[in-house]
Parts: C-alpha cells; sequence; structure tokens
C-alpha cells in the first residue's frame, strides 16, 4: 500500500512540474474529438491536426474556418503561462565607511599536495599522479 502511494505522489509531482493545469487534463477528451472530425471531415493526420491548432497553420485555419471558433476555445492548452520571479537584494549598512576600507585578503600558498598512502614497486612510471601542485 505505501509503495502504491509513493508512486501516485510521484506521478502527481511528475505532472505538477511539466505545468500542465488540470483543467487541461479533463479537456483532453475535447481534443481527441476534435481530431477525428478533422480526420473524417478534412483527411489530416494527428500531426496536421496539431499544426493547424497549435503551429504554423493555425492562423490560416483559424481564418477559413470561423464557424469552429467555439470548439477550437475548448480545446486544451491554449492559454497563456506567463512566470515572473522577482528578486531582490538589499544591503544595509549602517557605516558606509566599512565598505571603502574592506580589503580581501589573498592566499598565494599551494594547500594541496599529494603524498602517497600505499607503496607499489612501480612507482617510475609514465603515468604518475603530480606530487605537489
Amino acid at each position: 500500500m505505501s509503495k502504491l502511494v509513493s508512486i501516485i505522489i510521484a506521478v502527481l509531482i511528475l505532472v505538477q512540474s511539466f505545468n500542465i493545469p488540470v483543467n487541461d487534463m479533463v479537456e483532453l477528451d475535447d481534443l481527441i474529438a476534435h481530431a477525428r472530425f478533422h480526420s473524417q471531415e478534412y483527411g489530416d493526420n494527428f500531426v496536421v491536426f496539431l499544426s493547424k491548432h497549435y503551429g504554423e497553420l493555425k492562423n490560416e485555419h483559424n481564418q477559413q474556418h470561423q464557424e469552429e471558433q467555439q470548439e477550437h476555445e475548448k480545446l486544451p492548452f491554449q492559454h497563456q503561462c506567463q512566470n515572473a520571479a522577482l528578486s531582490a537584494f538589499v544591503l544595509i549598512v549602517s557605516d558606509i565607511g566599512a565598505l571603502n576600507t574592506a580589503t580581501l585578503g589573498l592566499h598565494l600558498e599551494s594547500e594541496y599536495f599529494y603524498q602517497a598512502t600505499y607503496s607499489s614497486l612501480e612507482r617510475e612510471g609514465p603515468f604518475q599522479p603530480p606530487r605537489q601542485a
């Protein structure tokens, strides 16, 4: 039972990460029905149908078939989704002079060195790691 719950939660998080609203999932049957209508009426395959409603042929299709406008509004994924995030960084300093006198300390000594922790008879081969950086 716990595996089933974890799978359901994982699928829910996956679907939410695609940013697909639930009402679009409900409207998928309208998409399939309208695709069948286009297949029977115009002989379009599914790729051409998607191009006419979501791709390059959308404007041309909307101009030629104004009578289908109500059905087109019922199709899923017709909304524009824009996310905006505003990040602000505020630095409050009571002593402005402290910013001018701040210095950066540079540490030029090397803190990395190689120390062999094993012993081997073949130490002088061509592919040895560096002894000191």
